[in-house]
């Protein structure tokens, strides 16, 4: 794998400024800020993926949060979802440790990344189908530079399942038609990748139990294993 040329990507993507509602709302946010964040400057960008070049697991998400990765620069840094996940990810050996407060802050991941199938926060948290199709190709690219050591997708949601489908797709990999239906827990081959899905960690899951920590724990753990990475008991 040539990190030079994740870096590189990641670098476009933080100046891409392709969406002309995304760019508005995110540096609309970026001004405005939320009353907790005032004295915080916003990044206010594109926010690419994060983790190693050598990730044999990548985890898909939907969209940075408009005060979370969209004030830190950092992929579910900074907001709930992001405490559920990267806890979870500590919990089973994949995190040096289990909260991601900002760039700069000691966390890694251990051959693991996460990344997302929009680059920037939308408003009200929904991306419309053209902005998830302008930004396909970033996470196409992503997959693409990854796939030497990429093992095992974990697609949060069903916004995150479905994009995941068509980049995989998009980036050489054979995807069954008709394509599998989400569900937590489904689990799918793909030309010796494994896709899992999970519910997405948003606030609105995680606050009425519909994913607990158990259940995110658990398919971590499966994901992991099929990419044959260690995990914590």
């Amino acid at each position: 794998m040539d990190s030079s040329s994740l870096a590189v990507l990641e670098e476009r993507i933080t100046g891409c400024r392709a969406c002309p509602r995304l760019v508005a709302w995110r540096e609309e946010v970026a001004r405005t800020k939320r009353a907790a964040f005032a004295d915080q400057t916003y990044w206010g960008r594109p926010v690419p993926g994060f983790g190693p070049p050598d990730a044999g697991l990548l985890v898909i998400g939907l969209a940075p949060a408009a005060h979370g990765g969209n004030r830190t620069g950092r992929m579910f840094t900074g907001d709930r979802s992001g405490d559920v996940l990267y806890a979870a990810l500590h919990a089973v050996g994949l995190a040096s440790r289990p909260t991601s407060v900002a760039p700069g802050d000691g966390l890694e991941l251990h051959r693991v990344r996460v990344t997302s199938p929009v680059h920037c926060a939308p408003p009200a948290n929904k991306p419309t189908p053209q902005e998830r199709d302008t930004c396909r190709p970033w996470l196409v690219q992503e997959l693409r530079l990854l796939r030497p050591c990429l093992r095992s997708v974990v697609a949060l949601g069903a916004f995150g399942w479905q994009s995941a489908l068509t980049a995989l797709a998009e980036a050489g990999w054979t995807v069954p038609r008709p394509r599998p239906a989400f569900g937590h827990g489904a689990r799918v081959t793909l030309d010796g990748l494994e896709l899992f899905g999970c519910f997405h960690v948003s606030q609105r899951n995680t606050f009425t139990g519909r994913l607990t920590p158990a259940m995110l724990r658990d398919v971590l753990r499966r994901a992991a294993g099929a990419a044959a990475l260690p995990v914590a008991p």
